[in-house]
């Protein structure tokens, strides 16, 4: 059975820069479809989103993405095995390192 990798999708899968608009999607990212054609392979993909489903359904499809993607979801899936998100800190064990990396947190693309 695949386990499941949750992906975020702005500034993973698309070009978001940090300004959000409601009802557009920025631009696909060079190298996604290849990324997510090779992960399809081993994982179920859910993108996790704050956007609107149906609208990020028709960017999938506009994009020839869709038939990689098992779900599209406002939920960050609780049995997910791995989350990719532009905005995560991996936790290490140590609640001082935690800290310290949420304190000078910046996303990539800041």
């Amino acid at each position: 059975m695949k386990k499941i990798v949750c992906i975020d999708l702005d500034g993973v899968l698309n070009t978001y820069s940090g300004n959000y608009v409601e009802n557009e999607i920025p631009p696909i990212r060079y190298g996604a479809h290849d990324f997510l054609q090779k992960l399809s392979e081993q994982y179920l993909i859910y993108i996790f989103t704050t956007r609107n489903i149906d609208l990020v359904d028709k960017w999938l499809t506009e994009n020839n993405l869709k038939e990689y993607i098992n779900k599209i979801t406002n939920i960050k899936e609780p049995y997910a095995s791995i989350f990719l998100d532009d905005r995560a800190i991996n936790f290490n064990g140590n609640l001082d390192d935690a800290y310290n990396k949420i304190i000078a947190f910046k996303p990539y693309w800041k």
